[in-house]
């Protein structure tokens, strides 16, 4: 392990991690609950200080941390934010993560901010075009990224070939990772009626390295991704055909809306937990 700023050591991250958020910075201080580590948003604290980073300085001292992000609009054709960048790598040096992640997709366009994660043309020049920026991000970092795919609503009819297609073709393009998020799939293989078993075949296993889990809101002639909800039945479904087909990948339950108190999370990464002790046994 790397040695950090005041002897805390960089530390790699297995099992099931939780997103850390604002309102369970006092539990965790206090309980320091039983959680192999945290992944925090980073879009909350790039050119913060004050309370939240003296937060993030407690708790790193006594677990590991992945980050995730939604500011680097990957897929968008304005330029790479470059205060954005080094806000993140300022981050990443302070505080020392084990992965760096963010979305497939764009969030940006003429310079406004759209604050949605809005889905790519699966089609040859989206991939030159992510991949590009994708690399020039890495450089910039000095290190890998994983970049995850998102819930969406809509499709081209530009589209060249599926989603899991144009995901692979980006990361192998980038010699970058996947962060694949189960309940992602999940909502888009209902919301566009493909099947979300070939969607966990058409991935690389040696490029994935996170998994997400959420939850979703059934709005009856589609799913809504809100991580607002409990995991639901077929995302631990999927959730077992990804184990069984990637391994033990680091689990992330992931809850953003509606926050429950830090114990029913808890509660979420003990299924986890479960399902993928089954699992991996089963495989081994």
């Amino acid at each position: 392990m790397q040695e950090l700023h005041g002897g805390v050591r960089a530390r790699s991250c297995s099992g099931v991690g939780l997103g850390l958020r604002a309102p369970h910075y006092a539990y965790v201080e206090e309980h320091r609950p039983e959680v192999p580590w945290f992944e925090v948003l980073v879009d909350n604290y790039i050119g913060k200080g004050g309370a939240a980073l003296h937060h993030l300085e407690t708790i790193r001292s006594d677990y590991p941390f992945r980050f995730h992000g939604v500011g680097m609009s990957l897929g968008s054709t304005d330029p790479l934010d470059m205060s954005y960048l080094a806000g993140l790598r300022a981050l990443i040096d302070r505080f020392e993560p084990d992965t760096v992640s963010d979305h497939l997709c764009w969030t940006s366009v003429g310079g406004i901010h759209t604050h949605e994660l809005l889905p790519l043309p699966c089609v040859e020049e989206a991939v030159a075009h992510v991949a590009a920026r994708i690399d020039r991000v890495q450089d910039y970092l000095g290190r890998p990224i994983l970049v995850e795919n998102v819930s969406s609503y809509l499709t081209y009819r530009d589209d060249a070939f599926t989603e899991w297609e144009f995901l692979d073709a980006v990361a192998e393009r980038a010699d970058c990772g996947v962060l694949l998020d189960i309940n992602n799939i999940q909502v888009s293989a209902h919301n566009h009626g493909f099947d979300a078993h070939a969607y966990l075949q058409g991935v690389d296993p040696k490029r994935v390295g996170e998994f997400h889990l959420a939850g979703y809101e059934d709005q009856g002639s589609y799913l809504l991704d809100t991580h607002g909800e409990p995991v639901h039945a077929p995302v631990w479904e999927l959730y077992r055909a990804a184990l069984r087909r990637f391994g033990a990948v680091p689990t992330l339950i992931e809850w953003d809306t509606n926050l429950p108190k830090f114990e029913r999370l808890q509660e979420e990464a003990d299924t986890a937990r479960i399902i993928r002790a089954e699992e991996l046994a089963d495989a081994a």
